[in-house]
C-alpha cells in the first residue's frame, strides 16, 4: 500500500511539471465595443453615404470616427440615419475597427424607416442598426469604411512684427 501511495505521489508531482513546462498560447479576450454614429448621403446606381460617431470599448479606450460608405448596385434613394448603433466582434485593440469592411444589402425603406446590416473585415464584424429618415430601393455592394478623425494641430500665431528701425543718428559735427 505505501508503495502504491509513492508510485501515486511521483506520478502526479512528474503530472504538475509536465503541466508547468508546457507552453500556453494565451489569446486576449475579445473587446466589447460600440459604435454610435449618424450619416447621409444619396444613390443613384452609385451610393454614397458619409457621417461620423464615436467608438466605445470596454477597456476605457475610445475614438472619434470618420464613416464612408460607397458602392453600386441597382439602388436608388437619399436618406439619413440619426440615431445609428454598432455593435463590434472579435476586437483585441479599438485600432482594430479602423479600416474597410465589406457589405452586400438589399435595401427597401421609406420615411422613418429603420435598418440593421452586418459589414465585417478578416476577424472583426459590425452589426449596424439605426433609424432614420428618407428612401432607398435597391441591392447594392459596398464598402464601408471607418476612419479615425484627426485633429489638426492650430495654427502657429503669426510672428510678431518686427520693431521699427531706429532712425539714424544724427551726423557727428
Amino acid at each position: 500500500m505505501r508503495k502504491s501511495i509513492n508510485t501515486l505521489g511521483a506520478a502526479l508531482a512528474l503530472f504538475a511539471t509536465a503541466a508547468l513546462t508546457i507552453p500556453v498560447t494565451a489569446q486576449a479576450a475579445d473587446l466589447s465595443c460600440k459604435m454610435h454614429f449618424s450619416m447621409k448621403g444619396w444613390s443613384v446606381f452609385y451610393k454614397s453615404y458619409k457621417g461620423y460617431g464615436t467608438v466605445t470599448c470596454s477597456n476605457g479606450q475610445s475614438a472619434k470616427v470618420r464613416l464612408r460608405s460607397t458602392g453600386g448596385g441597382l439602388v436608388a434613394g437619399k436618406s439619413s440615419i440619426d440615431d445609428g448603433h454598432g455593435d463590434f466582434t472579435g476586437v483585441k485593440d479599438i485600432s482594430n475597427v479602423f479600416g474597410d469592411y465589406a457589405a452586400a444589402q438589399g435595401e427597401v425603406g421609406a420615411v422613418k424607416s429603420a435598418a440593421g446590416t452586418v459589414v465585417s473585415k478578416g476577424e472583426v464584424s459590425l452589426a449596424l442598426s439605426g433609424t432614420g429618415r428618407g428612401w432607398d430601393l435597391g441591392v447594392s455592394f459596398s464598402k464601408f469604411s471607418i476612419f479615425p478623425v484627426v485633429h489638426k494641430a492650430a495654427p502657429a500665431a503669426p510672428p510678431a512684427p518686427a520693431a521699427p528701425a531706429a532712425p539714424p543718428a544724427p551726423p557727428a559735427q
